[in-house]
C-alpha cells in the first residue's frame, strides 16, 4: 500500500502522542512506501491533483522521520491519501478538500473529502442525532443566548461552533454578571454563531474519547480535567484513564456507525460525556498512542488493516462499475 499523508510539517509533530506519526511508522514497518506533504504542496493540472511530496521513512528512534527524496507525484501514483491536517477547520482546510476531491477514482482518500466538507464536528450531531445531545441552541442572537442560560436550572456551556481543543469553551449560569460580556465576545457582537448547551455534570469525572475504525469502536479512554479547569482536553492538562464502553456508548456507536461508513469516515473519534454525544471528530482525530499505553495495544496496526480492507472494497466497487 503506497500512502501519501497530507499533514502538518514534520518538525511540528509531537511524536510522543501523535496518531499520524505512529500510523506512518506502522506503514514503514510493513515495508509500505510513504510520502508526506503539507496542504500547500497540493495542486492540480488538467483536473488531476498532484503533490510536491517528500518520501519519508518513519522510525521509533530519533530523528524519527528520515527523508529519502522530494518528488512531484500524481495522486494516482499512491493507493491511499491520508488527510491528517490538524484543525482549525477554516477555508484553507476546505480548499484542501476541494483539491482532494480531484484525486483519481482509483485512489482512496481517508477520510473522504466530501464528508469532511459536509460534517462539522460539533454540528453533525445536532443535525442527525439531536436525541443524543443535551438541550442545545445554535444562534448568533445575543438575547437568545442570554435567555437560554437564564432559563436553565443549572449551569450552561457556551462554545464557538467551529472551535477545537477546548478553545473558547465557557461555563456560566443564571445570574452570572459576566454573561453579557461572554456572549458579546463569543458572537463578536452578534456576528458569529455560538453553541449553547446544558452543562453535563459528569464532565467533572471526565469525558470519553472513543475511536472508531470503519464505523466500529476499537478503543476508549477517559479524559479527566485538571482540578483547575473544566475542559477535558489533553493539551490543557487533562489526564487519561482506562475505562469501558457503557451500554449508552455502544448504542451511540451503533447509531452513527452506518453513516460513518456511508460517508467514508474511516478514522473517527467521538466525545461522550455521561450518556451524551458531544462531538464527532473527523478532521484529524487522535488518541491512538494514549490508548496503546493504557491497554498495551497497537491500534495503528488495526487502523492500517482497516484501511487495507477499505481499499479492497473500494477497488471492488470500481471494478463492478467498470464491468460491461
Amino acid at each position: 500500500m503506497r500512502s501519501l499523508f497530507v499533514m502538518d510539517p514534520l518538525d511540528k509533530i509531537h511524536v510522543g502522542g501523535d496518531s499520524t506519526y505512529v500510523t506512518m511508522r506502522e506503514c514503514t514497518d510493513r515495508g509500505y512506501p510513504v510520502w508526506m506533504c503539507t496542504p500547500d504542496g497540493l495542486y492540480t493540472h488538467q483536473g488531476r491533483t498532484r503533490a510536491r511530496a517528500t518520501k519519508v521513512r518513519t522510525t521509533a528512534d530519533a530523528p524519527y522521520f528520515h527523508v529519502e527524496s522530494t518528488d512531484d507525484i500524481d495522486l494516482g501514483d499512491v493507493d491511499v491519501v491520508w488527510m491528517r491536517k490538524d484543525p482549525p477547520f477554516d477555508m484553507s482546510y476546505i480548499f484542501t478538500t476541494y483539491l482532494l476531491d480531484m484525486a483519481p477514482p482509483e485512489t482512496l482518500v481517508v477520510n473522504k473529502p466530501r464528508g469532511l466538507k459536509l460534517f462539522n464536528e460539533k454540528m453533525w450531531v445536532m443535525s442527525q442525532w439531536p436525541h443524543f445531545q443535551p438541550e442545545t441552541l445554535l444562534t448568533n442572537d445575543m438575547a437568545k443566548l442570554r435567555q437560554f442560560v437564564n432559563d436553565g436550572e443549572g449551569r450552561s456551556v457556551l462554545k464557538p461552533w467551529d472551535g477545537n481543543g477546548g478553545r473558547g469553551v465557557l461555563v456560566t449560569e443564571r445570574g452570572d454578571r459576566n454573561l453579557g460580556s461572554m456572549v458579546e465576545l463569543l458572537t463578536r457582537d452578534g456576528q458569529e454563531y455560538v453553541i449553547a448547551q446544558r452543562y453535563i455534570p459528569e464532565v467533572s469525572t471526565g469525558d470519553k474519547r472513543i475511536l472508531l475504525f470503519g464505523g466500529k469502536p476499537v478503543g476508549v479512554m477517559l479524559r479527566v480535567p485538571d482540578a483547575g479547569d473544566h475542559r477535558a482536553n489533553m493539551h490543557v492538562g487533562a489526564t487519561v484513564e482506562a475505562c469501558e464502553l457503557s451500554e449508552d456508548d455502544r448504542a451511540i456507536c451503533d447509531a452513527i456507525g452506518p453513516s460513518l461508513q456511508e460517508w467514508g469516515m474511516v478514522f473517527v473519534g467521538i466525545d461522550v460525556i455521561g450518556r451524551y454525544l458531544t462531538e464527532i471528530n473527523v478532521t484529524s482525530p487522535t488518541g491512538i498512542q494514549e490508548m496503546n499505553r493504557l491497554y498495551d495495544t497497537k491500534l495503528e496496526a488495526d487502523l492500517v488493516d482497516c484501511v487495507l480492507q477499505q481499499l479492497d472494497a473500494h477497488r471492488a466497487q470500481l471494478s463492478a462499475v467498470e464491468a460491461p
